[in-house]
């Protein structure tokens, strides 16, 4: 919000430099005609105008309100020369000059101080400051109803610029962030289609495959190579359940990691993109690069795994972190959320989703996990592993 409230005293800034700056130019124009107010009148006001552009100029880039100060001043000492001063009195076209510097160009005061009351107030003075002074100054030159009328209409119209430019610009902004909101879900669900053909396609080129040689009893192949097969297969759903995405080489073969060992770091980004894609930003700390064995590397991150899925399903917020640390002999992490939380003892013992998914998994590596969590504090859950 700030940022778009900064966008919104720029847009009023930028306008009433605008709206100032171009009835100061046509007040200028009247009072040029010949007949509008006396030779040394005429030259009095021009510096006094050079400095009502120069604060409307100014006002279009600083909220100080200074610059308020000095063009509504100089505009007053215009207004006093042309009237007290000009031998003869104003001509039609001076009195025209007063009434569009008047009502219109020192009003443009107005788009840009209806945001706060303290501004408000300073608008409030700027308009009793220059009515009082142009009705009584100008009453012998034309009827007081005519300069009340017009003073009030210009500043009453630039009060409403201004208002409807303050409320229009967080309306405008709220509408772009709903665009914004329904194309990320679109793109989201895209992807997530994509990701659905894909796999479907993966799953057709290589595990569905093994399973209709083995319904025909491999048929047609040698055993050895029916092992091998099922061997990559097995390999293949590996990546899959860590969130990989095999690269297909040929229809049928994919490009597969064969190692005793994993890098944590290599296999905690690709977890990080599968939630991010289902909405749930993780936020990673700590250290990634350790090496730990196939299979305690499975039940760690498939444990993990199963940690945030429930902070997307049950948490009730979008966002979780996870602190990876190790010593000589653990790995641990440590998975919090600032969701509604819960009581522990109030869990159905029937739901075994933890119980199976992260605690056995763990133990049957020799890990283990510890969870913690209270009604509207959040969630964490510690799982360790031995290297």
């Amino acid at each position: 919000m700030d940022l778009i409230a900064k966008e919104r005293d720029r847009l009023l800034q930028r306008t009433a430099r605008v709206y100032g700056l171009s009835f100061t130019v046509v007040s200028l124009i009247c009072l040029s005609i010949p007949g509008a107010v006396d030779r040394l009148s005429y030259f009095g006001c021009l510096p006094l105008y050079v400095l009502i552009g120069i604060s409307q100029y100014r006002v279009g880039v600083s909220r100080s309100l200074v610059w308020v100060a000095l063009q509504v001043l100089a505009g007053l000492g215009v207004i006093v020369i042309v009237t007290a001063f000009s031998a003869g009195g104003p001509g039609e076209a001076g009195v025209s000059a007063i009434a569009q510097l008047a009502a219109a160009s020192l009003a443009s005061v107005a788009i840009m101080l209806t945001n706060d009351p303290i501004r408000r107030t300073v608008l409030a003075a700027c308009f009793l400051a220059v009515g009082v002074t142009t009705c009584i100054l100008l009453l012998p030159f034309q009827p007081p109803a005519r300069a009340i009328a017009l003073l009030v209409l210009g500043w009453t119209l630039a009060t409403i610029v201004g208002y409807w430019i303050s409320a229009g610009v967080p309306q405008a902004a709220r509408r772009i962030a709903s665009i914004g909101r329904a194309h990320r879900a679109e793109r989201q669900a895209s992807e997530t289609e994509a990701q659905r053909r894909q796999g479907a396609r993966l799953l057709h080129d290589t595990v569905l495959a093994t399973l209709t040689l083995l319904a025909h009893s491999g048929v047609g192949v040698a055993p050895v190579a029916l092992r091998q097969q099922a061997g990559d297969d097995a390999r293949l759903l590996r990546q899959l359940r860590l969130g990989a995405t095999p690269t297909p080489q040929s229809s049928g073969v994919y490009n597969l990691e064969n190692v005793e060992e994993t890098v944590l770091g290599t296999t905690l980004e690709s977890v990080k993109q599968r939630f991010g894609r289902m909405g749930l930003e993780v936020s990673w700390h700590g250290t990634g690069q350790v090496l730990l064995p196939s299979d305690v590397l499975d039940a760690f991150l498939l444990a993990l795994a199963e940690c945030l899925e429930n902070v997307r399903r049950h948490s009730g917020v979008t966002e979780a972190h996870v602190t990876i640390t190790d010593d000589e002999t653990t790995v641990r992490a440590m998975i919090t959320d600032a969701g509604v939380g819960f009581i522990l003892d109030d869990v159905d013992s029937a739901r075994l989703g933890f119980k199976d998914s992260v605690v056995a998994r763990l133990k049957d590596v020799g890990g283990k996990a510890r969870l913690f969590s209270s009604p509207g504090s959040g969630t964490t859950v510690v799982l360790e592993v031995p290297k």
